[in-house]
């Protein structure tokens, strides 16, 4: 009888041990947070929308592979942040960054990418962005930096980057994460969505603060 006892006891125990490794186990693990980098506009364009393809009053599009960018912001328990400001910014297809100083006169601005978009998360948490796939540029492998914002929410800055890249990993902003699998929690695949639009690139890129 007490032999029976105590293998229920180890029994009971196990069960506990179990449910408690499975409630850690369902906290979602946090996204890296990024330098915002040097090339943050020092000012900003009139559109300012999550469309940074095409820019109000222009007649073309951006130069470069559409690519739409969705995700969800959320916490450590799966709770989504809705009302967050979500900004992203990145170089033209030439390299350029748009709204900083710069006196370059190797490559032209490409007049038509909006460079800076932004929006606000929807209930869910959801956000989305049309933009192109990013490029290199000396020193950096592709990458679009990410700056989300909030009432009760400090400023948190990441970057996202690209699946299969030949440069992430010499990229130091990318290898400073020395965690690989906090590391590959910013890198993101691009695949064919013909059903968004022809020729366009689609990828995810959930963003866990706390």
């Amino acid at each position: 009888m007490i032999a029976r006892r105590r293998m229920l006891e180890i029994a009971a125990g196990c069960a506990v041990f179990s449910l408690g490794g499975a409630g850690r186990a369902a906290a979602l693990p946090p996204t890296p947070r990024q330098t915002a980098g040097p090339f943050y506009p020092l000012s900003f364009p009139d559109d300012s929308d999550n469309d940074l393809v095409r820019v109000t009053g222009h007649n073309g599009t951006a130069k470069g592979t559409v690519s739409y960018v969705s995700g969800h912001i959320l916490d450590p328990s799966g709770r989504p942040l809705s009302g967050a400001r979500i900004e992203i910014w990145q170089c033209d297809t030439n390299g350029r960054y748009h709204y900083v100083r710069d006196d370059r006169a190797d490559t032209p601005l490409d007049d038509n990418f909006q460079g800076y978009g932004q929006t606000i998360t929807d209930e869910a948490g959801g956000y989305r962005f049309r933009t192109i796939r990013p490029v290199p540029y000396p020193g950096r492998t592709p990458h679009i930096p990410f700056a989300i914002s909030g009432p009760g929410l400090a400023r948190f800055t990441t970057q996202m980057y690209i699946a299969g890249e030949p440069l992430n990993d010499s990229d130091g902003v990318l290898m400073g994460v020395h965690d690989p699998a906090a590391r590959t929690r910013l890198i993101v695949p691009l695949r064919p969505a013909p059903a968004m639009e022809s020729n366009a690139l689609a990828g995810t890129f959930d963003i866990v603060i706390g």
